[in-house]
């Protein structure tokens, strides 16, 4: 009973209890639940890069209290990993822990999200609750792009049009990247200026700055620039303009050179500043009614010559060719006269030209190049004509001698005679006009140009006085003068002029008084002073007559002529008296004209002292002298005589100021004291005194000393000659200016001479110092010359002086403005206001004071665009509208030109393009506003949803239309985390592996946006559920392997099945990749896998087919679900089959074999390949062949390795070939076949040539197949389809009969066959062929060979060179050969006898042993191979053998038989003894070599019976003795 009591007592307290619990449970049951609604995951989002401690979460909004006395829950972090999640449970707060690191969402880190569990304990329940806390790292823009490169490089050709890409290598991953994401990491492309190469920017561009393709923007010109230096910036797309990260590389772009300029005409002179020549003319002179052979080809000057501007077109072979044209020309029938060679320019004249019809003609020429290039080059091309006797001007006479009084006034003309009766007639005339028509030609005198002057105009021309003339001073004055036609000079003539004497001089006394002593004893007749007058002038003008006219008392007389005192004749004298003559000189001019003059003479008559002076032989020296004379030469010995033996004392008493003589004072000997100089003094009159002592016993001589000339002077040009100058440019044969120069030498070494020292073809200079342009200059060329003008003298040895002509060329108005660009592009955007300046254009005229004008010279765009007349800047006149051009690339193309205000010259003209840019006007829209995609609750990484389309209505092909798309990850930041959509395609993908709740529903916010300027974009939004796992359908195996396919399997056989299973779903299967060539099929209900197309394992040996299983319900919404179980990878395995014959590399197999081959020598190799493995591929050959010689094959081939080999030997068998076929069969002579022909032609070493290099034979043998087939290609140049076969190859054999070998070097054996005849090609045309070609030849073994490595020679094999040496040895012995077998046939008379009877029965025998050698046997009856029978060889011709073949054409058969009666006599006299019939010697031999044992024996017994026969026919008939 108690203890039933207990038992209900405790009863009762375990009801109270758990009723206690029960309601204490019910009051915290929501404990540890979300205080929210919503998903139950919490996502926030932050900051890569965030400070430690960043609230994450500020507060859980979990139920229940964590802090306090009486806490009713408990939490903590779960999957915490790396701890970057801190949690204060009380305040339920989530802060970042980054305590020494950084919390990174790019690579390496890849933080890209977090998530955390916070685990709640309901501490009153017990139960625990998780709740997930999904952390999204936002990305900054913390990184810049980095290029994959340094630097890049490209090229591109000059001639590349505009708007060309011209580089792509950023594509891919060779361009920049940024680990950030999204915009951030998303890489935009531009182009920086570049300071060091400031036209690289204007030049490129980079239009889809996404892409970073550079485009050409501006015309590119190689002979500007020749490489760029473009630098290119890669910067993010951050959202924030400031907060754009950058960086920068060079891209290196070299131009190419094209074929964009035309040729140049040479010599080019540049126009400043630019790249164009200055018109040019050519020019030549031919005389009229010459022939073509007398002048062609016609001197050019300069020669005509044009080079193509582009120098450096690659490869050289693209260059073009010149051609040369004459375009047109006056006059019209030029055509008639010349021609002009198109590719070397040479002018030829066609016929005589007629002068009186033609006197020049001007043609313009042409040069363009042989490609059809569109801008030829054109020049001038003067010809003058002239006249038929083109010879210079010329004088009647040789020299001119002339007279002039020298008292005649100012303008007297010279006369022709001393009597000057007649003036001096100068005629000079021209050829190329009538004598008696004025030839106008210009007379200039080469010196004395200010004292003569000659008339000038008139057949006749006269010489002038311009300054009264001093015989005196000069008596004779020599000079030259030329006659100048205009273009040529004549040979200078000489005109001596002489002076002659006016009586203007009177006779004079050295003294005007003498003082004489005489004495007592003198007798009459005895000189008592011998007086000398002196009279300048000549002739009976100087000649002086003495005369006493008052004092003389009749005791003294006077001679008249020589002027001597003497005592009168019977005159005695008397001491103390004393005289005064007054004695008087006079010329003997006319009594009106005489002049005269007087001394006085005082005598005083002293007492005789037995004393006389001392007396000269002579009063009177003369005595010329050079001026050259060296000091203290003997010029005369002055030795007085003295009646009384006195010593006599010689001096010089006047005439000699400078004390230039030295006078000997004991022996009179007169010598040069100082040196001479003709041009200050070049005459001295001397004094000479002989004393003895007494103050009267002086006597005196006069001595005439004439100083002559010596070359020792320079010329000296006149200084007061202006020596700067100027000429007009654009002018020929103008006058520059004039020297003169002066030498003060005399006769020829006086003659001055003039030349120009440099700039000969641009100027020349006349006789008479005057200086005229040879041509047109150009002072745009040079404006400025410094002339050097020498002058030289006439000696033989002459002497010269320079002098420098500064020239100024003066400017006419002779050049157009000249634009610094001749195209200008320019990009100018749409929708720009008028007045907006987008241009500045630019001329130059290089003329002198140009004032340059612009202006629109097309019409059609004046509405458009504006030119300001003096700044050349283009500007708009109203705003141009992309759209409103039908072309794609919208531009406006028109001409410009500039002109000198003041000018004449054409105006210069450029063209301007405007090409206007695209504005973005449309942004993209999308095709829908809502998308809808399914996925799986645990799709991959990059599995796709759904697809999104956006359209542009912007042009297509342009930037502003080009869509792209992202996700927005402001709107959507969570789905923007695990969904992205792919830039391009807009496929929407998985971002990471997913881990969704079944039934989610994601909206994923899409943008869309373009390329233009300003970027437009428009968005769309994409609903995303996530599929329960139940709904979609799981595959039983990962992978499926069916057993292999045959290749020969036709269409629906079944490769295998495969299966998935879902709960209550209709499951659909499908292939989903790994099918693009639809080979094969599904059953989408049954999962059997079918073929659906022909198979080829040599096409393709293996299929991989991805094949995904959906629900029916998800395939009728037209939406897919690939997960991990609902794909699977199917690997189907193709069976190769025999499907495919064999084929030969070759249809036509050619090869040789040699006379002299062994047996089983290897002729050629055949191969055949097969498209099937394994055995499939194995080949085996045969050969279908007839039998060649007693029913034997002639080739044999290895069954396995194709080499085909001789089986007989081919003696004496040359010319002879075979045709016969091979057949290779795969599977090893099992499966199928295919065959091919072979042709093997019989050759000796008369048909080959040996190539011999400068390599070691080992390299020829490793190259052979390289080099056989360059040799095939020359040879099949001449004869298609011919085939080049080695015979040998080895070491390079030299010396005496080529007995030495040199391994350095090789001979390669070689012949050649002719498909067309299967023999092989004569020996020397091969030498043809491959010699001819050497050259290029060496250039293809090249490559093979190595550097340095080439043909030497082809040369004649070894054996062929020697026979022919032997044979060519033999013909000396002519002679003796001949007697010999002349004596050999008289010694076989009776064998010859024997013959004559025997010759019917020998003849068929004989026929037939002369056939032996190329007979072949007819083949025995067989069934019929195929292929081809082999060709029997044709027989050999009367007396072809070996050594005829040899020779050329002047090689008979006399020496050929020598040679075989030489070598065979011994067979012949045995075949001709046996009366055997032979056609020729060579088939004697072969006649000797067809007997044996029994034909002997049998011939000796028939000969023996012939014999016997003959004896008993001469004994009846007595006739045949005789």
């Amino acid at each position: 009973m108690l203890q039933q009591f207990s038992l209900w007592k405790w009863l009762a307290s375990g009801i109270i209890l758990g009723s206690f619990f029960f309601i204490c449970s019910g009051q915290h049951d929501d404990d540890c639940k979300l205080a929210r609604g919503g998903p139950p995951a919490t996502i926030v989002a932050i900051d890569e890069e965030s400070r430690n401690g960043t609230i994450l979460v500020d507060n859980m909004l979990i139920k229940g209290t964590a802090g306090g006395p009486d806490p009713t829950i408990e939490l903590s972090l779960k999957d915490n990993v790396d701890y970057w999640v801190l949690l204060d449970p009380v305040k339920q707060m989530l802060f970042l822990n980054s305590t020494g690191r950084v919390l990174d969402r790019d690579p390496p880190v890849n933080i890209h999200s977090i998530v955390v569990q916070v685990q709640c304990i309901n501490k009153k329940v017990g139960t625990v609750i998780y709740h997930e806390v999904r952390i999204v790292v936002r990305d900054r823009n913390d990184n810049s792009p980095t290029f994959k490169h340094e630097s890049y490089y490209a090229t591109v050709n000059e001639l590349t049009p505009v708007g060309t890409t011209i580089f792509t290598g950023f594509s891919g991953d060779n361009g920049a990247t940024d680990i950030d994401d999204g915009p951030n990491g998303q890489i935009e492309y531009v182009i920086q200026y570049n300071p060091d190469d400031p036209t690289s920017n204007d030049t490129f561009e980079i239009p889809l700055m996404l892409t970073g393709n550079v485009v050409l923007r501006k015309r590119l010109n190689y002979e500007d620039k020749t490489r760029y230096f473009v630098i290119i910036q890669a910067n993010d797309r951050a959202q924030n303009l400031n907060e754009r990260r950058t960086t920068t590389t060079t891209l290196t772009v070299d131009i190419l050179d094209g074929d964009d300029l035309g040729p140049m005409f040479l010599p080019c002179v540049l126009v400043p500043n630019t790249r164009d020549c200055r018109p040019l003319t050519y020019k030549a002179a031919i005389p009229e009614l010459r022939t073509p052979e007398e002048l062609n080809p016609i001197i050019v000057t300069p020669p005509i010559q044009a080079i193509d501007q582009d120098r450096n077109i690659q490869p050289p072979s693209d260059r073009p060719g010149i051609l040369y044209s004459i375009l047109v020309g006056t006059p019209e029938d030029y055509p008639r006269f010349f021609h002009m060679h198109p590719r070397t320019a040479e002018l030829s004249l066609l016929e005589p030209v007629n002068r009186d019809f033609h006197q020049k003609f001007d043609l313009v020429i042409k040069a363009e190049q042989d490609n059809g290039h569109p801008l030829p080059a054109f020049a001038s091309l003067h010809i003058e004509i002239l006249d038929e006797n083109n010879q210079s001007p010329y004088f009647t006479m040789p020299s001119y001698q002339g007279y002039i009084l020298e008292s005649a006034p100012v303008g007297a003309t010279i006369s022709d005679s001393v009597n000057l009766t007649s003036p001096l007639r100068i005629v000079a005339l021209d050829k190329d006009i009538e004598d008696t028509k004025d030839p106008e030609l210009h007379l200039f005198l080469n010196d004395y140009t200010s004292v003569f002057t000659v008339t000038p105009t008139g057949i006749t021309r006269f010489l002038t006085l311009l300054q009264p003339v001093d015989r005196e001073e000069q008596d004779t004055y020599t000079f030259s003068i030329t006659a100048f036609d205009g273009v040529q000079e004549s040979r200078p003539v000489t005109v001596n002029i002489r002076v002659m004497d006016a009586n203007d001089n009177t006779p004079t006394f050295p003294e005007i008084s003498y003082n004489v002593y005489v004495y007592t004893d003198m007798s009459p007749g005895d000189s008592v002073i011998q007086l000398t007058a002196v009279d300048a002038d000549e002739g009976s003008n100087g000649e002086i007559t003495y005369e006493i006219l008052v004092g003389a008392q009749g005791d003294f007389i006077i001679n008249k002529e020589t002027g001597l005192i003497t005592i009168a004749p019977g005159v005695e004298l008397i001491v103390g008296r004393t005289y005064a003559l007054t004695v008087q000189a006079a010329d003997n001019a006319p009594p009106a004209e005489r002049r005269h003059s007087i001394c006085t003479v005082y005598i005083e008559v002293l007492p005789p002292n037995n004393q006389s002076p001392p007396r000269f032989p002579q009063l009177m020296y003369s005595l010329e002298i050079s001026e050259a004379m060296r000091i203290g030469a003997v010029l005369l010995n002055l030795q007085a005589t003295d009646r009384e033996g006195d010593p006599i004392t010689y001096a010089i008493e006047n005439g000699d100021p400078q004390r230039v003589f030295n006078l000997s004072e004991t022996t009179g000997i007169l010598t040069l004291g100082k040196a001479l100089d003709r041009e200050s003094t070049d005459r001295y009159i001397l004094i000479v005194t002989a004393s003895d002592g007494r103050p009267d016993g002086t006597s005196t001589a006069t001595v005439n000393v004439v100083v002559t000339d010596v070359n020792d002077n320079d010329p000296v040009f006149d200084p007061y000659l202006p020596r700067n100058l100027s000429v007009v440019e654009e002018e020929a044969n103008a006058f520059v200016g004039q020297v003169r120069a002066t030498d003060p030498d005399a006769g020829i070494n006086g003659q001055v001479y003039y030349s120009l020292g440099n700039f000969n073809h641009l100027f020349h200079i006349t006789s008479n110092g005057s200086i005229y342009t040879t041509v047109k200059l150009d002072r745009e060329v040079r404006d400025y010359y410094e002339l050097l003008v020498v002058a030289t003298d006439g000696a033989v040895h002459p002497r010269h002086s320079t002098l420098t002509l500064a020239i100024k060329v003066l400017d006419i108005d002779d050049n157009s403005p000249v634009f610094t660009n001749s195209t200008y592009t320019v990009v100018v955007e749409e929708n720009l206001p008028a007045g907006t300046s987008f241009l500045q254009i630019e001329a130059k005229d290089v003329d002198l004071g140009a004032n340059v004008s612009y202006r629109i010279r097309s019409p059609e765009v004046k509405h458009l665009f504006a030119l300001h007349p003096f700044t050349g800047v283009l500007s708009l006149l109203r705003s141009l509208d992309y759209e409103s051009f039908p072309d794609q690339e919208a531009s406006i193309t028109f001409l410009v030109e500039a002109f000198d205000i003041y000018g004449t010259m054409p105006p210069g003209i450029a063209t301007v393009t405007v090409i206007v840019k695209d504005m973005n006007d449309y942004p993209p829209v999308f095709s829908k506003r809502v998308y809808k995609g399914i996925v799986a609750p645990d799709a991959e990484k990059g599995t796709p949803i759904t697809n999104v389309y956006a359209e542009d209505a912007d042009p297509p092909g342009l930037p502003a239309s080009r869509v792209r798309y992202r996700v927005d990850d402001v709107q959507s930041p969570y789905p923007a985390s695990i969904f992205d959509v792919e830039e391009d395609s807009g496929r929407v993908i998985t971002r990471v592996n997913l881990n969704e709740e079944p039934t989610t529903i994601f909206k994923l916010v899409v943008i869309a946006f373009d390329d233009g300027e300003p970027v437009m974009s428009g968005s769309a939004t994409v609903k995303i559920l996530v599929l329960h796992p139940g709904e979609i359908p799981r595959f039983t195996q990962e992978e499926y392997r069916p057993p292999p396919v045959s290749e020969l399997a036709s269409r629906g056989t079944m490769v295998g099945v495969i299966s998935a299973a879902a709960v209550n779903q209709s499951i659909v299967y499908s292939i989903v990749s790994g099918n693009e060539e639809d080979k094969f099929g599904i059953n989408n209900i049954t999962g059997v896998i079918y073929v659906n197309g022909p198979l080829d394992y040599e096409t393709r040996t293996s299929y991989v087919l991805r094949v995904q299983a959906d629900s029916l319900e998800v395939v009728l919404a037209n939406l897919r679900v690939p997960s991990k179980s609902n794909t699977a990878k199917v690997y189907i395995e193709i069976q190769d089959e025999n499907d495919h014959p064999p084929v030969f590399q070759k249809k036509f197999y050619i090869g040789g074999v040699s006379e002299d081959a062994r047996m089983f020598s290897s002729v050629l190799r055949v191969k055949a390949t097969d498209k099937d493995t394994g055995n499939y591929s194995a080949m085996a050959y045969r050969l279908i062949i007839p039998p060649i010689k007693e029913g034997k094959e002639g080739f044999v081939v290895e069954t396995y390795t194709g080499i085909i080999k001789t089986a007989m030997l081919f003696h004496n068998m040359r010319r002879s070939y075979f045709m016969f076929q091979v057949i290779a069969t795969d599977n090893y002579g099992k499966g199928l076949s295919g065959k091919a022909d072979v042709l093997v032609s019989v050759v000796n070493q008369l048909d080959m040539q040996v190539i011999v290099s400068n390599v070691p034979p080992t390299l020829v043998e490793k190259k052979i197949e390289e080099l056989t087939e360059i040799l095939d290609r020359y040879v099949q140049e001449q004869i298609p389809g011919a085939k080049v076969v080695v015979e040998s190859i080895g070491a390079r054999r030299h010396g005496d009969a080529f007995s030495l070998e040199d391994y350095t070097k090789s001979d390669l054996t070689v012949y050649a066959i002719d498909p067309q005849t299967n023999r092989a090609i004569d020996r020397k045309e091969l030498f043809k062929f491959l010699d001819g070609k050497l050259l290029d030849i060496n250039k293809d073994f090249q490559p093979h060979y190595g550097e340095g490595g080439r043909i030497l020679e082809i040369r004649t094999p070894e054996a062929v060179t020697s026979i022919k040496k032997r044979g060519e040895s033999l013909g000396y012995t002519e002679g003796a050969l001949l007697a010999l077998a002349f004596i050999i046939i008289l010694c076989c008379i009776p064998a010859i006898l024997v013959v004559l009877v025997s010759y019917r029965q020998r003849q068929a025998e004989c026929t037939k042993t002369a056939r032996l050698q190329s007979a072949m046997p007819p083949p025995k009856p067989a069934a019929p191979a195929p292929g081809p029978v082999a060709a029997p060889p044709p027989p050999p011709p009367p007396g072809a053998h070996l050594y005829e073949e040899l020779g050329d054409s002047t090689m008979s058969y006399p020496w050929s038989l020598e040679l075989i009666l030489a070598r065979n006599m011994d067979k012949i006299i045995t075949v001709m003894s046996m009366g055997m019939k032979c056609l020729n010697m060579e088939v004697a031999v072969a006649c000797y070599h067809r007997l044996d044992k029994r034909n002997m024996v049998r011939w000796w017994e028939k000969l023996r019976r012939n014999m016997k026969r003959k004896r008993k026919k001469k004994l009846k008939n007595p006739k045949l003795k005789l």
